[in-house]
């Protein structure tokens, strides 16, 4: 039922016990309301993991913070200026908001009004799952269909696509990775066709906006449908400034599965768009990556081509021993796009070798080469560089007698060649 209180009411512990029962019970009374909204409330339906829970409330961002404070909790003003207090209830975060309506909106960024109108702030949402909200008592309240789009597993905007969109361009995403993570079926055929009509708007968002989701997308349920999608309707490559490679995406997703590794955004990421070191650097400036984000996707695209398990195991142990725990994501990426399948027994085993074998730590020392007669200089540097290659070579002995060789060795040869 729209516009009223739902025929049901939520049940569960989440509601009625811990912080988040005592944060309702002092903002939701003394002629102010509170209620849980959007996210947690959508989860609850669908039966999975609630993550951050937000309430929305009647009261001002002041009135929060004075409750909050004298009920013991701890109120930061992260967003006040749009009527947002994290308020930490047992060392829990709640992101508190002031009901609100947008007055202006430029694609990027809105100015809005407090108010106390349940029904407009739940309009002024992006999706109809995203705006139910829920009393403390377990009261459900759809003022937009919501609960008919959950049942039904669709991602729909409120009101006119177009004009949701164009408040802030970023939905255009947000539609994509929540239908790839909520969505059965095909989209909401309203809703693509404005995401298309809009999609010079992308160029408008901050990078680092983007980045957030996209990677978000990368580890939804349906990413690789979606993903197709987004590639087909002219809207994916334009974000990656790149042409996407699918079945290496598709393949990386099957593998992480297979291997039982956790779902990895930039590791997906490195299989769809990167073939060369190139589209690494690409990728940093246009999504604004950290510096590990971008170098994971640099150790990827070194030599991805060179790796193979018909090699044997001396190269792989070198490789470990190079890359340290970037050596996953590269096998991965190199298995990702062969013709071989996940079953396949050679990739699994060059794959999880890191579980049969730890890379020992370089034996020696510029002690180990002064105390051979060398001096600090190119020469000392390049008897370590040979040393170290010698030992590589030679399986990575530890004994004393192959070490002692290897060092003699080293320290003899690079003087005179330095000369």
């Amino acid at each position: 039922m729209t516009g009223s209180p739902a025929p049901r009411r939520l049940t569960g512990g989440w509601l009625k016990e811990g912080a988040l029962a005592r944060l309702l019970a002092v903002l939701d009374r003394d002629g102010e309301e509170a209620r849980v909204v959007g996210g947690a409330v959508r989860n609850a339906l669908l039966g999975v993991r609630l993550g951050d829970i937000d309430i929305a409330t009647t009261a001002l961002p002041q009135e929060v913070v004075r409750r909050a404070e004298a009920a013991g909790f701890k109120a930061v003003p992260t967003g006040i200026e749009h009527g947002t207090v994290t308020v930490i209830a047992e060392r829990r975060p709640f992101e508190v908001t002031t009901l609100r309506e947008d007055i202006d909106t430029d694609g990027r960024h809105a100015k809005v009004a407090f108010g106390r109108d349940w029904r407009r702030d739940a309009e002024r949402r992006d999706f109809t799952m995203n705006a139910l909200s829920i009393a403390r008592d377990g009261t459900l309240y759809d003022h937009v269909g919501g609960l008919a789009d959950i049942t039904a597993r669709r991602v729909r905007f409120i009101g006119d696509p177009a004009s949701r969109i164009a408040e802030d361009y970023l939905r255009i995403l947000r539609f994509f990775r929540f239908h790839a993570a909520y969505g059965e079926g095909a989209p909401d055929a309203e809703g693509l066709a404005a995401c298309i009509a809009a999609r010079a708007g992308l160029d408008r968002l901050s990078r680092e906006r983007v980045r957030a989701e996209l990677l978000k997308l990368l580890l939804a349920t349906h990413t690789v449908p979606t993903l197709a999608m987004m590639t087909e309707s002219g809207l994916l490559g334009p974000v990656l400034g790149g042409v996407p490679l699918l079945a290496s995406c598709s393949n990386m997703i099957k593998l992480e599965a297979a291997l039982r590794l956790e779902p990895d955004a930039i590791r997906r990421l490195g299989a769809l768009v990167v073939f060369v070191i190139e589209d690494a650097d690409r990728l940093r400036d246009r999504l604004r990556l950290a510096n590990a984000e971008h170098e994971r996707l640099l150790s990827m695209a070194d030599g991805w081509w060179r790796v193979s398990p018909a090699d044997g195991e001396q190269p792989a142990r070198t490789l470990l021993y190079r890359l340290g725990e970037k050596f996953i994501d590269r096998v991965l990426l190199a298995w990702s796009r062969s013709p071989d399948g996940a079953a396949d027994a050679r990739w699994r085993e060059l794959a999880t070798l890191s579980d049969r074998w730890t890379p020992p730590a370089f034996p020696f020392k510029a002690a180990d080469f002064i105390a051979r007669g060398l001096t600090k200089g190119p020469a000392l540097g390049a008897a370590l560089r040979a040393a170290e290659k010698a030992w590589i070579a030679k399986g990575f002995p530890l004994d004393p007698k192959s070490l002692a060789t290897i060092a003699e060795t080293a320290a003899a040869a690079p003087p005179r060649a330095a000369r």
